[in-house]
């Protein structure tokens, strides 16, 4: 029995600090006290066995190593409290909540959550980005892919000569900064898009030397239709573009993207009743002419377009509704020779928007 005591009460572990260095242990009247280690035992044990691994590391038995902070009456078990707490204090190197997700996270991209749609704020492509670049629009910061060659080393120089960050990042940032979205290795965060408003179109025609030219559309939902009529608008010189502010598209990356940096010289008023503004219009001595099927042919409207007019286009599914048609002051159509009866309604936008141009020029 003497020799059994002297080994529970014998100097095994006398002020002797662990394998980590978390806490001293001496014997005393035969029971295993812990003293606690005056420091931070979280930091050094992460100092000392996790700097690369981020796990801790397995120690041999249970002679107070890490986790042992506490024991559980006579069982001889301990609990992992300590453990779970340094665990999770830092992500461990698996798929969601990772050291890399973290990163990615910091610059744009995540492994763990992609973006369905591209940012409002975000224009992607190299054409939309030198325009917006030359238009003077604030741009907070440009994105390049590494490796991306040609015009965007013209990019580079110009965002250089106007003061603009250029990050270079991996090309599969680009791709989940803009899902779907061709970027060609280029995007541009800038502010949010700013409206013109319908005085500001009415102006713009005034100080032109042609009558007032302008697109009304009437619920366009496809940001690539509204990007494409945008773009059209632009090369054919309205004055501007209208859409409401419910039941449409509005400014959006695609949008931007669409329109090949038309955008940023086109301006687009978002008025909240499309049938007051077209009252608007005709108050200022401006034709409001619908663009449907049940029109007359606009081969027969050449002396109406040569005038101030307004185009209204109407929505890819059910066309132009039915009290904007009653305020227009006419309606045209495109004839139609094959067995397919209607346009898509930026192509249908388009013709008419050139069939004022050719009035006016010819």
């Amino acid at each position: 029995m003497a020799k059994s005591d002297k080994k529970k009460t014998g100097t095994r572990g006398k002020n002797r600090r662990d394998a980590h260095g978390v806490y001293q242990r001496r014997a005393e009247r035969g029971k295993a006290a812990f003293i606690p280690y005056d420091g931070d035992p979280a930091e050094e044990f992460r100092s000392n066995t996790e700097r690369n691994t981020g796990r801790p590391k397995r120690t041999s038995g249970n002679a107070g190593g890490y986790g042992s902070s506490q024991r559980n009456g006579n069982s001889g078990s301990y609990s992992n409290s300590q453990r779970d707490r340094n665990s999770s204090s830092r992500p461990r190197d698996n798929y969601k909540n990772t050291y890399r997700s973290s990163e990615w996270d910091r610059r744009g991209g995540s492994f763990a959550e992609e973006q369905s749609a591209p940012a409002a704020n975000l224009i992607a492509g190299r054409n939309p980005v030198i325009e917006a670049i030359k238009s003077g629009r604030e741009i907070e910061k440009i994105y390049m892919a590494a490796g991306a060659e040609g015009s965007v080393v013209k990019i580079r120089a110009m965002a250089k000569d106007a003061g603009i960050v250029v990050d270079t990042v991996p090309r599969i940032v680009l791709d989940r900064m803009a899902p779907g979205e061709k970027h060609q290795g280029v995007a541009a965060e800038i502010s949010a898009y700013s409206y013109s408003t319908f005085e500001d179109i009415m102006e713009r025609a005034a100080d032109s030397d042609e009558p007032p030219f302008i697109m009304v559309l009437d619920e366009i939902s496809d940001p690539h239709n509204l990007g494409a009529i945008i773009r059209t608008a632009e090369c054919a010189n309205a004055h501007g573009v209208i859409i409401p502010k419910r039941n449409a598209c509005g400014l959006t990356s695609t949008v931007a993207k669409t329109s090949a940096g038309a955008l940023e010289r086109m301006p687009v008023a978002r008025v909240t009743n499309i049938s007051r503004t077209i009252e608007e219009l005709q108050a200022q001595g401006v034709w409001v002419a619908a663009v449907d099927m049940d029109g007359k042919s606009y081969y027969e409207t050449e002396g109406v377009m040569k005038g101030a007019i307004a185009l209204v286009i109407g929505n890819e599914g059910k066309g132009i509704s039915r009290l904007v048609k009653e305020k227009c002051d006419l309606t045209i159509s495109i004839p139609m020779k094959g067995s397919i009866n209607s346009l898509n309604a930026s192509n249908a936008a388009a013709i008419m928007m050139y069939a004022v141009r050719r009035s006016r020029d010819c």
